[in-house]
C-alpha cells in the first residue's frame, strides 16, 4: 500500500514508566501533547528508517538454511519548518536556567511520536507510533542570506526505544483502513495512558494549531 505526504506529527514527553507527563512546566502543555501545527509552519520530511532489521542468513552443508531477521531499531530524521523554540528544547533534554539559557548537561529526554499519512486517495490515514524515544540535535547551518532568506530548519533525528505497549517492539503501525480501528486505543498506547477528548467535550490538546488529531 502506499501512501502520500506528511500530514502531521505530534509529541509527547513519556517517564520512566513510559507514562505520558502532563501539566504546565513538566510536559508539552497542560495535556501532555503538542502536535506540530500550523504556528510552526508544518513538518517537511519524517525520513523512516530500520523498520526492519538487517537479514542474517544462516548456513548449513554449504546452503542458506535459514533467515534470522533481528528487532526493528527505527530511526527518524525529522524537518520542521519552525518548530516552537521551547517545545523542542524540552524534546531534546536542553536544561533551562529560567535565564533564557538552555544547557545540554546529557539529561536525556524520553518522547513518544505519532506520525501520520494519508492513502494515495487521501480517504484514510496511516499512522506511525512510537512509545517512547530519544531526539537529537546534531548541528545547525547557519548561512548569510544572499538575495534570497537562508533559513536553517528544525532537523532531528529520533531514536525509538522500545515500548511495553506494543509488547517490546520499537513501533506501532495504526490505519482506519482497519474495521477495528480504535483511535482513542491508539493515542492510550502511544501517549503512555493519554485520553483522547470525545469530539463534543471541547478539549483540545494545548499549542494545536491544526486538525491532525481529528483524523
Amino acid at each position: 500500500m502506499a501512501t502520500v505526504g506528511l500530514y502531521g506529527i505530534a509529541f509527547g514527553l513519556v517517564d520512566n514508566d513510559q507514562k505520558l507527563i502532563t501539566g504546565t512546566g513538566k510536559g508539552l502543555g497542560t495535556d501532555g501533547i503538542y502536535v506540530v501545527g500550523r504556528a510552526d509552519l508544518g513538518g517537511k520530511t519524517a525520513n523512516i528508517t530500520g523498520l526492519s532489521g538487517t537479514p542474517v542468513k544462516k548456513y548449513g552443508f554449504n546452503r542458506v538454511q535459514a533467515v534470522d531477521i533481528p528487532q526493528a531499531e527505527p530511526s527518524v530524521a525529522l524537518d520542521i519548518n519552525n518548530l516552537n523554540f521551547e517545545v523542542k528544547q524540552q524534546i531534546k533534554g536542553m536544561i533551562n536556567d529560567q535565564k533564557g539559557g538552555y544547557t545540554d548537561q546529557g539529561i536525556q529526554a524520553h518522547v513518544a511520536m505519532l506520525i501520520t499519512t494519508q492513502t494515495l486517495d487521501r480517504l484514510h490515514f496511516v499512522y506511525y507510533g512510537f512509545g517512547d524515544g530519544i531526539l537529537s540535535e546534531s548541528g545547525a547551518n547557519l548561512q548569510t542570506d544572499t538575495n534570497q532568506n537562508q533559513d536553517a530548519d528544525d532537523n532531528l533525528t529520533y531514536t525509538a526505544l522500545t515500548c511495553d505497549a506494543f509488547q517490546g517492539a520499537a513501533y506501532k503501525l495504526y490505519s482506519d483502513l482497519d474495521s477495528a480501528f480504535d483511535k482513542s486505543n491508539m493515542y492510550k498506547e502511544v501517549f503512555g495512558g493519554y485520553v483522547l477528548p470525545s469530539a463534543g467535550s471541547g478539549s483540545t490538546t494545548s499549542t494545536t494549531t491544526t486538525t491532525t488529531t481529528s483524523h
